[in-house]
């Protein structure tokens, strides 16, 4: 679209920061918390990823959509981001998959965008003071008055939003991988039993399923506020807890349902909030990064050795108040945080990043296979069934 015929808009943090740019994508205004990823590619998995909701993302890559969008590299069956903040965007994308432009489906999905200002000066003000609330406009172009809307908004500390997120009916997922993505050699179908895991469905993300199916395992996916009587009807080898939006201490249900869970030693893998929830089920407390990890390079691991992963948390477990049977696998070699744990003598484990990649590195795929033999290991001890 030539700039001349752009409409301006407006970004207003929570501290008074405003910048001036142009809108693409829905009209109207949206606030919520200012966020960035620093991503090269997979701004759509970012868009679609329920753990996004509530967020305003800036983009650190200078130019969004050069590769359109398409329907298989959704995450969810819609976008949750609130706004998107870009550098420069374009309307005509190149690439064979693509079916429309980034900001017709933002158009189509109501969500407004801002491209044209300094994202740099934006991610390092936010790396500087914190991650904080703010607004998008195209309607309110006076940042007074935007601010005011900016500061009456509810912090994300103490916010619940799985419950904007989760399913709301059971369903079961079957669909592996697609084989042209498909990136190390699984054991072939014959060769492998038939795992059932209950996947509990903070704002789960669809590559994650597509894994745990590609290892052979049956999803049955449930609403987050499952009792754990109906959990156990599915006679379940294992339980998933997995990624999703807001304070992970505020998802009180959440927290109480994998308790109750743990005590019947049922194998358990967490990810992303599953991990938070995970340690808080365990005795732990969580808090609020400064600016959070979101990313495709976050370098984690322990014991000299590293993986490159994806990220997208803004929470962290506090290592000391860790139970003294769980044990630290994992730190972000960035800033040392928990990035994975493990219980000492039960089966339980977590990270605080993303194995299934969708965008990212496959690094840490190993993982659902590691949940799989904790699986096969419980079904061992108790008999075939």
């Amino acid at each position: 679209m030539p700039i001349a015929e752009a409409k301006p808009a407006l970004l207003v943090l929570a501290d008074g920061t405003s910048y001036r740019g142009w809108s693409f994508g829905a009209t109207g205004t949206a606030v919520g918390e200012v966020v960035f990823n620093t991503g090269m590619t997979g701004y759509q998995e970012v868009l679609t990823d329920p753990s996004y909701c509530g967020q305003l993302v800036t983009f650190t890559y200078p130019e969004l959509g050069n590769v359109g969008v398409n329907p298989e590299d959704e995450e969810s069956n819609r976008p949750h981001v609130k706004a998107v903040i870009a550098r420069n965007i374009t309307y005509r994308p190149s690439n064979w998959r693509a079916t429309k432009s980034l900001p017709d489906y933002l158009v189509e999905h109501d969500i407004p965008g801002i491209y044209g200002v300094d994202t740099r000066a934006i991610t390092r003000k936010i790396r500087s003071v914190g991650a904080m609330n703010g607004g998008v406009s195209s309607e309110i172009l006076d940042p007074q008055t935007l601010l005011r809307q900016v500061q009456a908004a509810p912090s994300m500390a103490g916010l619940n939003l799985v419950k904007e997120v989760t399913t709301r009916e059971v369903y079961e997922w079957t669909n592996p991988t697609d084989p042209h993505w498909e990136f190390r050699p699984l054991d072939g179908d014959g060769d492998r039993e038939t795992l059932t895991v209950v996947a509990i469905d903070f704002g789960i993300k669809r590559n994650i399923l597509r894994r745990l199916a590609s290892y052979g395992c049956r999803v049955i996916v449930v609403p987050a506020d499952t009792t754990v009587e109906t959990i156990l009807k599915y006679d379940p080898d294992g339980i998933f807890l997995s990624n999703g939006p807001g304070d992970p201490a505020a998802n009180t249900e959440g927290i109480e349902t994998t308790r109750a869970l743990l005590e019947l030693g049922m194998p358990t893998f967490g990810i992303c909030m599953g991990h938070q929830i995970l340690g808080l089920s365990l005795g732990a407390k969580t808090f609020k990064l400064k600016f959070g990890h979101r990313g495709l390079n976050q370098p984690a691991g322990l014991c000299q050795q590293v993986e490159i992963t994806s990220q997208n948390h803004g929470f962290a477990v506090n290592a000391d108040t860790l139970n003294p049977e769980v044990e630290i696998t994992h730190l972000n070699l960035n800033d040392r945080t928990v990035a994975g744990l493990r219980h000492k003598s039960l089966p339980f484990f977590s990270v605080q990043y993303h194995p299934e990649a969708s965008p990212g590195p496959h690094d840490a795929d190993y993982l659902f296979e590691q949940f799989v033999k904790l699986m096969k290991e419980k079904r061992a001890r108790s008999g075939d069934r």
